[in-house]
């Protein structure tokens, strides 16, 4: 897959083709940081694997001002529009961070590299991870026309098994690093 300025207008800038406006991803960060500010998780850091435009990043990165926050994308053409660290969330080494977000990354990489990313995540992450991955469940409610289908859409449990090792899905997206420092009932973990 080539990640040019073609795609990113395609999937990212264009109101009749994009997957999501500025306003959805400012929605989502609002909603992120609500989230994490209720369940007590102090965001000094983030890092967001796969970063796109950074709409979400920026987004959050306004929730939590005095938090370093670090854009890392594959695609050379966005890292020298914005500035952005070039690397990939399957090898991207660095500091842990407090929250990190992969956002529609992992459906763009073979079982194998997938794998890899998520420990990598793990590895990358303190406490909270926000994971958006379409699934091969998602295919009869995703909308086709604004969603890159040439993504691999794995079934949900695969992901779940990998991610349990690390992780405790709490809903919306958002995952807590094992061992939970935060009180999570029971049925608000999904």
């Amino acid at each position: 897959m080539k990640f040019d300025a073609a795609y990113y207008n395609r999937f990212y800038e264009n109101p009749a083709t994009r997957a999501a406006s500025a306003e959805e991803q400012a929605v989502l960060a609002n909603f992120v940081s609500a989230y994490l500010e209720y369940l007590d998780v102090n965001v000094t850091s983030i890092l967001d694997l796969g970063c796109g435009l950074g709409e979400l990043l920026h987004g959050l990165h306004q929730a939590f001002p005095n938090a370093r926050a670090t854009g890392v994308d594959i695609s050379e053409y966005l890292c020298k529009r914005y500035g952005w660290q070039l690397g990939s969330v399957v090898d991207f080494t660095g500091d842990a961070h407090d929250f990190v977000i992969c956002s529609d990354v992992l459906g763009y990489l073979s079982d194998r590299e997938c794998a890899k990313a998520i420990q990598n995540l793990a590895n990358l992450c303190n406490t909270a991870l926000y994971l958006s991955v379409l699934t091969e469940e998602d295919l009869d409610i995703c909308d086709a026309e604004h969603t890159d289908m040439q993504q691999i859409a794995r079934p949900y449990n695969w992901y779940k098994t990998r991610l349990n090792k690390h992780f405790v899905a709490v809903g919306g997206g958002l995952f807590l690093r094992k061992p939970l420092r935060a009180t999570v009932w029971r049925l608000e973990r999904s």
